[in-house]
């Protein structure tokens, strides 16, 4: 079987489902995190309430009738941070019961090994190698695992441009004006707005602003070759 992915459907780890034995403490244990409530919903016998971690594109599930009973079922869910000091911090002031920081004397989440969780940061200080953990009311258990950089191929390539903030629109916005300026003192009259879009496209989704430059002028190109046919 070939191991290229290039054609295989997108598959993201949306959601991670679980049981609790009370929703409503539950609930408000993660609410006391900061972490986004998408919905709760009751219906009849059942309940589900979805929230997401900040600034997380995977969130959880758990409620009344949502899973066979058996609270405290889910094991080491991992939360990728970039600072774990910081992420120990905020939890505690939460007045979350957090772990001393640690690392896996085998590696990470290597639970083979006799006394596998060893106290302190990863000695080399490497990415993914230190932890910490808490657990929720029921005993579902959490792990933070500082990931400062992650490794080549780790992240996938955007097929679409992420939302973006309004000073970061701003600023970008500024930077095409300032392209453009150059762009229309040097060609025929046109709208700017043809400029701006491919430009702004260009930067988005990844490209330096030479390099958006270059797309804006390539579509302005096409544009005219069209009109003039």
């Amino acid at each position: 079987m070939s191991s290229d992915h290039v054609n295989s459907p997108n598959m993201k780890l949306e959601v991670v489902v679980f049981s609790v034995s009370d929703v409503d403490r539950a609930k408000a244990f993660y609410e006391n995190l900061g972490w986004r409530l998408d919905i709760d919903m009751a219906e009849g016998d059942f309940r589900g309430v979805q929230m997401t971690p900040n600034n997380s594109e995977a969130s959880i599930i758990f409620g009344k009738g949502v899973t066979p009973d058996n609270p405290g079922s889910a094991h080491s869910l991992v939360l990728a941070v970039d600072d774990l000091d910081a992420a120990c911090e905020n939890l505690i002031a939460r007045g979350v019961n957090v772990s001393e920081i640690f690392h896996y004397a085998g590696g990470p989440f290597n639970n083979t090994v006799e006394n596998p969780r060893v106290g302190g940061r990863d000695p080399q200080g490497r990415s993914y190698f230190s932890f910490a953990s808490f657990e929720d009311p029921d005993g579902n258990s959490w792990l933070l695992q500082e990931i400062k950089e992650r490794l080549p191929g780790r992240e996938w390539k955007l097929t679409q441009a992420r939302a973006t903030d309004v000073p970061t629109l701003a600023d970008i916005l500024r930077e095409t004006a300032e392209h453009h300026d150059h762009y229309e003192k040097t060609h025929a009259e046109h709208h700017w707005w043809d400029w701006y879009a491919p430009y702004l496209s260009a930067r988005q989704n990844g490209s330096s602003p030479e390099e958006a430059a270059v797309a804006a002028d390539r579509y302005m190109e096409d544009i005219f070759t069209v009109l003039s046919k």
